[in-house]
């Protein structure tokens, strides 16, 4: 792994996991900024990722209200907004927040972080997905995945041709072992179906291979890109609420492994402890997972921090010289 002011390569692999068949584009670059000036920050790392096909196309954003506790147990208000506002400008056809809370009422969550206010404000839809219709879900089988009988994902991010995820960075103290862009993807999933009984999140949050189906959810779907908000973590505790911290960053990837590798270092580097990455980063259980499924860098030295200002370049250093040895 190194730091990269420069053009990075990427390249761009097609793959068939567990079903899924979607073209996934293998792009290690992290951006990272400080955020000091959040909005100028978030500004700065969408220019990145470059929004300029979102034109004419649906956009489903997934953020994170599992609970209604504030950030960074929550998506920031604030980067909500600027995100929405930055992918407006750009011109697609809409905008929908899609959203299944653990932690209570998903509607009830939305509405008291003022979710709802700001979709009328910014013009961009809300779908509560635990109301969705049984036409409504895409039924993943079980074949080859931990899953005992494998699980229902929502279309709006199945079929939106452009998805945006935006996560927090922190701890789960429910067995997944850290919450990022992929255990984000858990809100995607539904808990039950209409008129069904079977709880899917029940046996999920019971399984001893938890960590393996979080990642496994993600080969299901293609994400453009994610925005990390870790101005603030847990590095104990969470998802709702733990050991408050400052890393005092923002980031933004492609590649969600790469994104959640760089996460796990940045939680180590602030205190959290990680079991089963003693010899490498992607040797943790959602991050090994979702290497073998393709979704991501295969190897660290894939990932290429790439800092905007001097404190993030700062960062960066520490975190290349403590968790990514050459």
């Amino acid at each position: 792994m190194f730091v990269c002011f420069d053009f990075c390569l990427k390249s761009t692999i097609s793959y068939k996991q567990l079903g899924a068949s979607h073209t996934l584009s293998i792009d290690g670059r992290v951006y990272l900024a400080s955020s000091r000036d959040r909005q100028k920050s978030i500004l700065a790392l969408l220019e990145r990722v470059d929004l300029s096909d979102y034109r004419g196309k649906q956009v489903a954003l997934k953020a994170n209200f599992n609970s209604a506790d504030p950030f960074p147990a929550s998506t920031h208000p604030e980067t909500l907004r600027v995100l929405v506002e930055s992918i407006k400008k750009a011109e697609p056809s809409g905008i929908i927040l899609a959203e299944r809370s653990g932690m209570g009422r998903t509607s009830q969550v939305l509405d008291k972080l003022g979710v709802y206010s700001l979709s009328r404000e910014l013009g961009f839809k809300v779908k509560v997905l635990e109301e969705s219709s049984h036409d409504e879900w895409t039924k993943i089988d079980s074949k080859g995945t931990h899953w005992l009988s494998g699980f229902y994902i929502s279309k709006v991010f199945t079929e939106a041709p452009k998805v945006v995820q935006t996560c927090c960075l922190k701890t789960h103290r429910f067995g997944g072992q850290f919450t990022m862009s992929l255990k984000n993807s858990v809100g995607m999933v539904a808990k039950k179906l209409p008129n069904e009984f079977y709880d899917y999140m029940y046996e999920l949050h019971l399984s001893p291979n938890q960590r393996k189906m979080i990642a496994e959810i993600n080969a299901h779907y293609r994400c453009d890109f994610v925005l990390m908000d870790a101005s603030k973590a847990f590095t104990s505790g969470g998802p709702d609420k733990g050991s408050l911290v400052e890393p005092g960053l923002i980031l933004a990837a492609k590649d969600r492994v790469a994104i959640d590798a760089v996460g796990a270092a940045i939680l180590q580097r602030h205190g959290a402890r990680m079991q089963g990455g003693s010899s490498s980063i992607l040797e943790l259980d959602q991050l090994k997972r979702a290497v073998e499924l393709g979704i991501g860098v295969k190897r660290m030295e894939e990932i290429q921090l790439i800092p905007l200002d001097d404190y993030s370049s700062d960062e960066a250093k520490i975190l290349m010289k403590q968790y990514f040895p050459s």
